[in-house]
């Protein structure tokens, strides 16, 4: 079913609703998580979060997979596209680097912690979520990505980032 009313919009404004699409999802995920964390604590809000994650993540990378007719076997150049076409690439300042089989991900302003540091609230310990989400994610990209995760709160290695992704593609398989 398609949405007649999307027809007349130029290419400006489908970006732009786009944009809001996207901050419309993420506000909804955190306003979920806030009202999980207020009544049970932060401990049953991330155990909640791995396991949304856990499904969510599979479903953006197939469809961004479908949408961008990407191999069975995408490799590190098709996790590179497929990460630029998740939800969060519309939010998130960050870069990527890749040299030979390894894609290095780093998430510079993520929406997320700006919002709850401006809030008062607590960083968001997004670690254990952040295994799932982007190794799930990779995974269904190509079944031959690992993920390792280099930085990412409460682990912080690396001050110049809010988290930061590191993407393997392992050889002869």
């Amino acid at each position: 079913m398609k949405n007649k009313a999307l027809e007349p919009l130029g290419r400006e404004e489908l970006i732009e609703l786009i944009e809001i699409y996207a901050k419309n999802w993420l506000a909804m995920d955190g306003v979920w998580f806030q009202s999980v964390e207020r009544k049970f604590g932060m401990d049953e809000a991330m155990e909640h979060d791995r396991n949304i994650w856990k499904s969510f993540t599979v479903i953006e990378a197939q469809r961004i997979k479908e949408f961008l007719a990407l191999p069975e076997r995408a490799g590190i150049e098709g996790l590179k596209r497929a990460l630029s076409f998740r939800l969060y690439a519309n939010l998130n300042k960050d870069e990527i680097v890749i040299e030979d089989n390894v894609l290095i991900y780093r998430v510079l302003e993520c929406r997320v912690q700006i919002a709850r540091k401006r809030k008062g609230l607590e960083y968001h310990t997004c670690k254990s979520v952040g295994l799932i989400e982007y190794g799930d994610f990779a995974k269904t990209i190509d079944d031959r990505l690992t993920c390792e995760c280099l930085s990412c709160y409460p682990d912080v290695a690396d001050e110049s980032c809010n988290c930061a992704w590191k993407f393997t593609l392992r050889d002869g398989e």
